[in-house]
């Protein structure tokens, strides 16, 4: 995890060959029709109800692999960005119009949030939000190691 206040040098500091394992994820998000469902939520054997719970695809535990990784998770209150809240839920926003580490900085968002609000990850790849954060990552990337 990557201390709020050196977040912004720590992001730029990171080569294009770093930012790989997450740009090549792009295909495979495109070409996948299902990130995640919802199981449990019926009574078992025994009459006992599990509450139901969300298991994310094959492609969205591996994203999480990677950012961790990486690590592109930055240490801040995102539970109070406004901003970023405001820009996850406008699904016009251009991602291309913020740099890198705020993109960074949405990423944490809303992997933290789904830690306190089951399956918001797997809504965030059902919407196109992380494919969109991509692939403005990928071109931020390709045009800084120009």
């Amino acid at each position: 995890m990557i201390e709020e206040g050196n977040y912004e040098e720590k992001v730029y500091s990171f080569a294009r060959k770093d930012w790989q394992p997450l740009i090549e994820l792009i295909p495979e998000i495109e070409s996948t029709s299902k990130f995640g469902k919802w199981v449990g939520g019926k009574n078992n054997e025994e009459g006992i109800i599990q509450m139901p719970y969300c298991v994310a695809s094959p492609v969205v535990s591996k994203f999480l692999e990677i950012v961790y990784g990486l690590p592109i998770i930055i240490s801040f209150n995102w539970g109070t960005w406004e901003e970023g809240h405001q820009m996850a839920s406008d699904e016009s926003f251009d991602f291309d119009t913020v740099e890198l580490p705020v993109k960074c900085k949405l990423i944490t968002a809303i992997v933290r949030n789904d830690r306190f609000c089951e399956g918001a990850l797997v809504s965030a790849f059902e919407s196109g939000l992380i494919l969109r954060l991509l692939k403005s990552i990928k071109k931020e990337v390709v045009a800084i190691s120009k």
